[in-house]
């Protein structure tokens, strides 16, 4: 993985939100341009929210405590992959001690060595990954046209983050989404360090067992309130039992800001009487090690 700014020492108590949107100007565009983030908004009332600007990203992780964000250049149609990823490679470059990045490839209409030349350009711009959401293209996550791409960014050490579970645009089904089909990807590329964006709710059992087998498995919680995470009833059950113990380092602090707000993410998980280790790697410590390529094993 290429040597950046981004793995600056971080003071002991720092927080790392592990994926934020990309704010761009691009954004507006976006919002207009079609059905997926209408049904969105029908279901988490984002509305303005999606076009927020870098300097409110800042303020707001300001007010949080949130001491650094990777940047997430996360899309849901259109082909905007290639102005995304120069956006976030100027991003990191002028502010390393505050962000880091995953880049992206386009997916809509796959060209599958155009897409192998875009993850080479995510690791030329010094990023740490690539975010893909290949479901809202018409792909599942182990279809084997992606394979190629997953292949360049494992040879490239670049992080691989994929939307798992439930989404709410209602064109796209979240089966293709199901967190058993990563494990067909861990599988095939045992090299790679993969995240299942989301945390891949409602197949919570799923993730737990593919996480389990695969230590190069980690979860982020983006886009949901952490308070569910500890209600009965809702379904993470035995993801927070395994929180406590064996999958302790595989659990990343994430909000997929805009979608949801720092400072209640934040608080809810502070709520949850995590052991006090556990709510250090989920925070911060897990997400040093990302940023530094240095996973370590899970322990038994």
């Amino acid at each position: 993985m290429p040597e950046t700014p981004a793995t600056f020492p971080l003071p002991d108590a720092a927080v790392i939100d592990a994926r934020v949107r990309l704010p761009s100007p691009l954004r507006v565009a976006l919002r207009d341009a079609g059905e997926v983030y209408d049904d969105y908004d029908a279901v988490l009332d984002i509305g303005a929210a999606w076009t927020k600007s870098v300097g409110e990203l800042r303020a707001e992780m300001d007010a949080a405590g949130v001491d650094h964000a990777i940047v997430h250049a996360e899309y849901e149609q259109g082909d905007v992959a290639d102005a995304f990823n120069d956006e976030l490679g100027r991003l990191v470059a002028q502010e390393p001690a505050r962000f880091s990045g995953f880049g992206t490839v386009s997916l809509d209409r796959l060209d599958i060595m155009r897409a192998v030349r875009q993850v080479e350009r995510v690791g030329a711009l010094g990023l740490r990954g690539v975010n893909l959401q290949p479901s809202f293209f018409g792909l599942a996550l182990d279809d084997r046209r992606m394979y190629p791409i997953y292949a360049k960014a494992t040879e490239l050490g670049l992080a691989i983050a994929l939307h798992t579970g439930v989404n709410y645009s209602r064109s796209h089904p979240i089966e293709a989404e199901r967190p058993v089909r990563l494990d067909q990807i861990a599988c095939d590329f045992r090299e790679a360090t993969l995240i299942a964006c989301h945390g891949a709710w409602p197949w919570v059992p799923e993730i737990v067992a593919v996480a389990r087998r695969h230590p190069n498995v980690l979860i982020d919680f983006g886009g949901l309130a952490p308070k569910y995470v500890g209600m009965p009833g809702s379904g993470w059950e035995l993801l927070r039992h395994f929180m406590d113990r064996g999958l302790r380092d595989q659990v990343l602090f994430a909000t997929d800001w805009p979608v949801f707000p720092q400072q209640r993410a934040l608080e809810e998980w502070r709520d949850l009487d995590l052991r006090e280790e556990t709510l250090a790697a989920l925070l911060a410590g897990n997400a040093r090690r990302l940023l530094a390529g240095t996973r370590d094993a899970v322990p038994a």
